[in-house]
């Protein structure tokens, strides 16, 4: 009889802790406290005490490199998707997958614990309550993917003054509209992608809108190298192998030539690799012309203002939103393991508890990736797959700690400290670690010999979510040619009108392919002088 699985959240992570599940013979049932899979992209107004995108959100990865590695996004959606053609693709996904008839919604867990016979069996007990009938039920489960995300609890720093503010103070995670602040005066405070959003949007209604941040931010663009979505330049194997010091100083220097982030007040001490990214478009824009002003950090609130630690002071404020990130826990596990102090929590990969006899409970979606999270919670959901019904095996306990402890010692050294980062990982190397333990990177030189020209296209094109089902376990037959078509995807939603003149594509094809050249002998020459 196959093993069951208790899936906790049917967002990103969930649906395809379902499937990936599914595809390695397991029983699998998903429990949902909302009546809607999607998670935070399942936009709503009443929030039922769940967190949300804004109404306006659009996502910062380009399509391509945000769908599921078997599954891509149809190719009329946009390349930068608004929450709701994100919605309409994971019911897509759910229906093609036929994965709904395994989720229980409107059923919120209350508790997971080791079951009597944990010790023999590796079993969890896991009690949930129906939110309409509030009747509560226990049950056995072989093995728990909790897939909760880190976005549950809004971070709210104690800024002197902030309970005697007189005007209203809220947290991006309630914030889903900017109607009701027409013509008031705004302070945003914090700098991370909500923040800069927020900032934005209200910029274009509100009468002033005021920017507040402790170390500013590189801006990343969406819009990049001959109108390419960033994420495709930017994202390729020959690239990544790079040495972090070159990354960040031809980063910084393509951006700097975007705009002069000290001319603006923006640029921070910090490498734009030692940061989650900032994605805009609009906020420069927004800073030239008068309608977004940037402010240091908070010193402290009067009953109608806000003083920043340079001494200025801004009157007469309306509404104060606070940007300053989140706290992930997991209060319905009954596990010392899952113990979370100040946003960390020691897990191998991020993943599986070090210190369990049995493997049989891990996290799902937990970590920040400079990239999209889709393809890397779905390898999480495949890897764990694979423990759970005895195709994969994790490490010896000695080294899965001295694995924890070099990440890490790895995060603290590279990433600045900040409330808004949870666990940060970078897109191609987690993706590769965890494709390593169950045999599905790509082996791009025994590739080479086989298929010359997808080999190349895998290390000097984009990491696509396909490289990962080329060869190995799960592979897909689709793989090959979803990597080949990629940019008919990437163009079709822009062909709405026919050119007067004939394009040429060679001279992006061209400048594409020298790019990568000039990446390669970069790295080679580093390797010989080294």
């Amino acid at each position: 009889m196959s093993k069951r699985v208790a899936v906790i959240g049917a967002g990103i992570s969930g649906i395809a802790a379902i499937k990936c599940c599914l595809d390695e013979g397991l029983q699998v049932t998903c429990f949902e406290r909302s009546d809607r899979i999607g998670g935070l992209w399942a936009y709503r107004e009443d929030r039922d005490g769940q967190g949300c995108v804004f109404k306006s959100t659009i996502i910062n990865t380009s399509k391509e490199m945000t769908c599921y590695s078997d599954y891509p996004i149809p190719k009329e959606y946009p390349n930068y998707m608004h929450h709701s053609y994100i919605e309409k693709y994971f019911l897509s996904y759910v229906d093609h997958f036929d994965l709904k008839r395994h989720i229980q919604f409107r059923t919120e867990v209350q508790k997971v614990a080791q079951a009597a016979d944990y010790d023999t069996t590796g079993r969890w007990q896991v009690t949930t309550k129906n939110r309409d009938s509030s009747e509560c039920t226990t049950d056995l489960f072989d093995a728990v993917m909790i897939c909760t995300g880190h976005h549950t609890t809004p971070h709210i720093p104690d800024f002197p003054g902030l309970k005697d503010f007189q005007g209203t103070v809220t947290h991006t995670h309630e914030y889903k509209t900017p109607y009701h602040l027409i013509d008031k005066r705004v302070v945003v405070i914090g700098i991370g992608n909500s923040g800069g959003d927020a900032a934005v949007e209200l910029s274009r209604i509100s009468s002033k809108v005021f920017l507040s941040t402790r170390t500013g931010a590189w801006i990343f663009n969406r819009v990049n190298l001959l109108g390419n979505p960033f994420d495709i330049v930017f994202t390729r194997r020959c690239i990544d192998a790079l040495p972090l010091t070159l990354k960040n100083a031809i980063t910084k220097r393509q951006m700097q030539i975007n705009f002069d982030h000290s001319k603006y007040g923006m640029r921070p001490k910090h490498n734009p690799f030692q940061a989650h990214p900032l994605v805009s478009d609009d906020l420069p824009n927004r800073i030239l012309s008068g309608t977004v002003t940037l402010k240091p950090n908070v010193a402290r609130f009067t009953k109608t203002g806000v003083e920043f630690v340079d001494g200025t002071f801004e009157d007469d404020i309306d509404c104060v939103i606070l940007a300053t990130g989140y706290t992930f826990s997991f209060p319905f596990v009954d596990c010392p393991s899952f113990q979370v102090v100040k946003n960390d929590v020691s897990l191998y990969k991020y993943v599986f508890p070090t210190d369990l006899k049995h493997p049989t409970i891990c996290t799902i979606g937990l970590v920040q990736p400079i990239g999209a999270i889709h393809p890397a919670s779905e390898l999480q959901c495949r890897w764990a797959a694979r423990i759970f019904n005895g195709q994969a095996r994790l490490p010896p306990r000695p080294e899965m700690e001295a694995s924890v402890k070099k990440a890490k010692d790895d995060m603290s050294k590279r990433y600045i400290k900040s409330q808004r980062h949870t666990i940060q990982v970078d897109w191609i190397k987690y993706m590769d670690s965890i494709a390593v333990e169950i045999g599905v990177k790509p082996d791009l030189w025994k590739l080479f010999w086989s298929d010359p020209a997808l080999a190349l296209r895998c290390f000097f094109g984009p990491c696509l979510p396909y490289q990962y089902r080329l060869m190995g376990p799960g592979k897909w037959n689709g793989a090959k040619d979803a990597i080949n078509t990629m940019w008919e995807r990437v163009d079709a939603p822009l062909k709405t009108r026919l050119p007067a003149v004939r394009e040429d594509r060679s001279g992006a094809a061209i400048i594409l392919l020298w790019l990568g050249l000039a990446f390669l002998l970069i790295y080679l020459v580093i390797l010989i002088v080294l």
